[in-house]
């Protein structure tokens, strides 16, 4: 042991000084790699800054600590521990060092899908066009899958690999994995019948994150498409899980465009003419509109009188937008509709109900009511 404590502090500064070294070195070529996937300053500070730091300060630990007993030893530190220092060190840059690598490369691995993910999306929601809104969500539910089935795959690869260098026997473990995936193949078969169906919603393009659906008559927005549920949430929040094996009706109303259908009722002494004219003429002043003029895909299309009323008759029309632009579109439109209605005296006819009272039951009220008068 040293009599003095120069010589322990100049082997643990050397210690440090090559730990920090190997550390930056490592952080420098995950920092490279991480920017040639990612490629975009907006969300660099996520996917480079954050798992640079992780994997500098795994690496600094990991040189450090396999350094630290070999160094101090050949300092002539006699240091107390359980075991041999040399047994310790050696565990510590075989075992021990590989345990840190399969770590360290499930992580990058995991945020290296992920930036891909990120990247993948971003470009495929580049350009113009309609086309670009179904590129970024067909681009969303491959994503997140991905993602996903990445992280759960190298994880439990890694988690094999770590038993393995502890010296733990998996082969049981891959044994009982085994055992336990043929009784979930008998006794889970309504799961597997998910995961089968999941698979071909999302191969054949039915449903993307972000469309707005109808799944067995509750409507909502999609927020996940996973190959074993759908994630709906509604216009007040509630969030709904449909199995996928339980999906019996689906409804896609944001697919490559939609469609704002208007039913307007008038009079039947109206001209449907004069009042089709009116409907166009708002249509018109809608798509002159710099808010509303690039969604709207097509003009409106009038499909004539759909009904007869009580008393009135149906007139119905439609106009093409963007998908979920519709509804944005329809509450303008309707608006301008009524304004418009109104400044040509076109009605809009009102329910009326005409009550026929028996004049004996009149005469009787009449006189029951003079009768309460009278003091």
């Amino acid at each position: 042991m040293p009599d003095t404590w120069p010589e322990l502090t100049l082997v643990l500064v050397l210690v440090l000084l090559v730990a920090y070294l190997v550390a930056d070195f490592v952080a420098r070529l995950v920092r490279s790699l991480l920017r040639g996937v990612i490629a975009d300053p907006a969300i660099e500070a996520l996917y480079v800054e954050r798992p640079r730091r992780i994997v500098a300060t795994t690496v600094f630990l990991i040189t450090a600590a396999a350094l630290a007993l070999p160094a101090l030893r050949l300092a002539g530190y006699q240091t107390i521990a359980v075991g041999s220092p040399e047994a310790i060190a050696r565990w510590l840059l075989e075992g021990g060092l590989r345990i840190a690598v399969i770590a360290v490369l499930a992580y990058l691995i995991t945020r290296i899908g992920s930036a891909a993910g990120r990247r993948f999306e971003r470009e495929m929601s580049s350009g113009t066009g309609l086309d670009v809104v179904e590129r970024t969500k067909r681009a969303q539910t491959l994503s997140r899958l991905i993602q996903r089935t990445l992280a759960i795959a190298v994880t439990s690869i890694a988690v094999l690999m770590i038993l393995r260098e502890l010296r733990v026997d998996i082969t049981p473990v891959l044994t009982g994995a085994g055992i336990v995936g043929l009784a979930i193949g008998f006794g889970a078969q309504t799961l597997v019948r998910d995961v089968i169906s999941g698979f071909f919603l999302i191969l054949e393009d039915q449903v993307r994150v972000g469309d707005v659906a109808v799944v067995n008559g509750q409507g909502g927005l999609v927020e996940e498409v996973n190959l074993r549920t759908i994630v709906l949430r509604d216009m007040e929040g509630a969030v709904h899980v449909f199995p996928n094996g339980e999906v019996k009706t689906l409804a896609n109303k944001s697919k490559d465009f939609s469609y704002y259908v208007l039913d307007i009722g008038i009079r039947y002494d109206e001209d449907p003419d004069r009042a089709a004219a009116a409907l166009r003429e708002a249509a018109e002043s809608v798509m002159q509109d710099e808010r509303f003029r690039p969604s709207i895909l097509e003009p409106l299309e009038i499909l004539g009188i759909d009904a007869f009323g009580d008393n009135q008759l149906v007139l119905k029309a439609r106009i093409k937008t963007v998908p979920l632009k519709q509804w944005e579109v329809g509450r303008e439109l309707r608006k301008r509709v009524a304004r418009i209605l109104r400044e040509r005296g076109i009605e809009i006819p009102t329910r009326q109900v005409t009550l026929a009272v028996p004049p004996e039951i009149l005469r009787a009220t009449v006189e029951r009511e003079e009768s309460v008068k009278k003091p």
